[in-house]
């Protein structure tokens, strides 16, 4: 049976996508689920997985193709067998073939791949059938026997003295998007930046005192962003305008509060959304973020977690920078900058007393928002994060 492999259906923020790469080749075998081909878009990889046993009997859209939502990218024949293996001896097939009837399909393909002996595997399958794992099991030994052969380094490209050598390599989709909005947004908005500063002294204490509890208690590591977040959620609440948004010439005041914060991946700088943070504890902030960051680094975002979002959080800290200015993410109002904690000598009640510190920087637009707005709000935030208990009485 003839089955179209059609691209997935793209969210209304995703114009279109590229065919990134064919994992499966036409007249290759296929089980059901077997990814076959990734898409990528503007904002995550997607993949495309067999509908079925069978082989793609054609390929319509080939790497680097752009292609639409729902566009046919290849024919698959579901119940099809891919191309049969050259024809063996009598002799060599003899063994395979006194337990065929006991070998699975992946098995089977296995052993035939590395020319072994069906007869020499232990089956641990049901009647003694040999799986996958036997085969995979019986390897391992066969080349744990073996002596380690000496590695062999890889030859190094040999330059020529005083040559200037240079890599040139095609920007992604992912990266293009992320260069193009940044741009955008500083041609567009108004965007100021102001700075403050926060003793994480009293947080800081409050994490030592209960860290080990509360990870035995939440089965999650308690950070720093839950704090963040949560000071973050109660100076929207009062300052409305640092989360709203321009919608051409309307502003757009949102009634809930929906912050994005920054992951650093290998194809770039994602922003995953948490969604009504008003309703959310720190726990659940903390897990949400901690997947955030795992499925960021496997390529396992999907759309849903990156649409929308009223502000957005970033952390150089944790890669060192002191300060910073962050570019705003559009149509958002604001983006708040975490910086790296560091001791530093401050006067308190007349005293010189070691502190750590960190600066925080708000960078804001401003056609929604005033400066007194966006410093009040800075304010509200380094008020909240210095008295936690703050954020608990709601004051």
């Amino acid at each position: 049976m003839s089955i179209e492999i059609k691209a997935p259906t793209f969210p209304e923020s995703v114009a279109d996508g590229t065919v990134a790469t064919w994992h499966k080749q036409p007249g290759e075998a296929c089980e059901a689920d077997d990814l076959i081909v990734d898409i990528e878009t503007d904002k995550v990889v997607l993949e495309v997985v067999a509908p079925a046993d069978g082989v793609i009997v054609n390929i319509i859209a080939g790497e680097g193709d752009t292609i639409l939502s729902d566009q046919v990218i290849a024919m698959f024949e579901a119940g099809a067998t891919g191309a049969s293996a050259p024809a063996e001896s009598s002799a060599d097939a003899a063994p395979a073939a006194a337990g065929d009837d006991k070998v699975g399909p992946a098995a089977r393909k296995l052993i035939e791949a590395n020319n072994l002996n069906a007869a020499a595997i232990k089956g641990t399958g049901k009647n003694g059938g040999i799986t996958k794992e036997d085969v995979q099991n019986f390897m391992s030994a066969s080349t744990a026997k073996k002596p380690a052969a000496a590695p062999v380094a890889a030859p190094a490209p040999i330059a020529a003295p005083g040559e200037r050598v240079e890599k040139r390599v095609p920007m992604t989709r992912l990266r293009a998007t992320i260069a193009r909005r940044l741009v955008e947004a500083q041609q567009t908005a108004a965007m100021l930046t102001t700075y403050n500063e926060v003793n994480m002294g009293p947080i800081m204490e409050l994490r030592k005192q209960y860290k080990d509890l509360f990870e035995k208690t939440h089965d999650t590591r308690l950070g720093f962003m839950g704090f963040f977040v949560k000071a973050a959620t109660e100076a929207l609440k009062r300052f409305p305008a640092v989360n709203a948004s321009i919608d051409g010439s309307d502003m757009v005041f949102h009634g809930y509060q929906d912050i994005g914060v920054a992951v650093s991946t290998d194809r770039g700088l994602m922003v995953p959304v948490l969604r009504d943070t008003d309703s959310m504890g720190i726990a659940k902030i903390e897990s949400t973020i901690r997947d955030f960051g795992m499925r960021g680094r496997d390529g396992k975002l999907g759309l849903d977690d990156l649409v929308g979002g009223t502000f957005t959080i970033t952390n150089g800290g944790v890669f060192g920078s002191l300060l910073s200015t962050p570019i705003l993410n559009p149509p958002q109002t604001a983006i708040l900058g975490m910086h790296k904690i560091q001791d530093r000598p401050m006067a308190v009640n007349g005293q010189v007393v070691i502190q750590p510190m960190m600066y925080l920087a708000l960078s804001y637009d401003h056609r929604m928002c005033d400066g007194k707005e966006a410093v009040q709000f800075l304010v509200a935030i380094k008020d909240l994060l210095e008295d936690p208990t703050r954020i608990l009485l709601d004051i």
